[in-house]
C-alpha cells in the first residue's frame, strides 16, 4: 500500500513540475533570443509606469511623417532603469530608440509590447527639421 502511494505521489510532483518547467524554458527563451532589432526616431509622446502587480515601463513614439499626414505610434517598452531617466530626459525632443523584439512573450509582466528598448539618443537639429524653422 506505502509503495502505491509513493509512486502516486512521485506521478504528481512530476505533472506538477514538468509543465512548470516548460513553462519557465519556454518564458526563458522568448526573453533571450531577439526576433529582430531595429531603430526608430521620433518624439516620445507618452512614457509611464503600469501595472497593478507586474511594474513596467511603457512609452510611445510619434514616428516623423510627412506634413499633412496622420503620425503613426510606435509602442515600447524599457526594462533598463538608467534608459528610463534618459527617456524622462528627452521627452519633447527628437530622438532615435534602438530597439529589439521579442516574440512570444508569455505574460505582461514582461511588458505590454514585444519591442524592448535598448538604448535612446537626442538627435541634433537635421537637414529635416531646419526646412520647417
Amino acid at each position: 500500500m506505502l509503495g502505491k502511494l509513493a509512486k502516486f505521489f512521485k506521478i504528481m510532483l512530476l505533472a506538477i513540475i514538468f509543465p512548470i518547467a516548460l513553462f519557465a524554458l519556454y518564458t526563458w527563451a522568448a526573453l533571450s533570443w531577439v526576433y529582430s532589432t531595429g531603430e526608430r526616431a521620433g518624439y516620445v509622446q507618452k512614457f509611464s509606469e503600469k501595472g497593478y502587480v507586474c511594474k513596467t515601463y511603457e512609452g510611445e513614439l510619434v514616428l516623423v511623417s510627412m506634413p499633412g499626414t496622420q503620425a503613426e505610434k510606435f509602442l515600447f517598452t524599457v526594462k533598463d532603469k538608467t534608459l528610463v531617466e534618459k527617456i524622462n530626459k528627452s521627452l519633447g525632443k527628437r530622438v532615435r530608440l534602438t530597439y529589439e523584439e521579442h516574440k512570444g512573450i508569455p505574460s505582461s509582466c514582461f511588458g505590454e509590447t514585444p519591442y524592448y528598448v535598448k538604448n535612446i539618443q537626442v538627435l541634433e537639429k537635421d537637414a529635416f527639421n531646419l526646412l520647417f524653422e
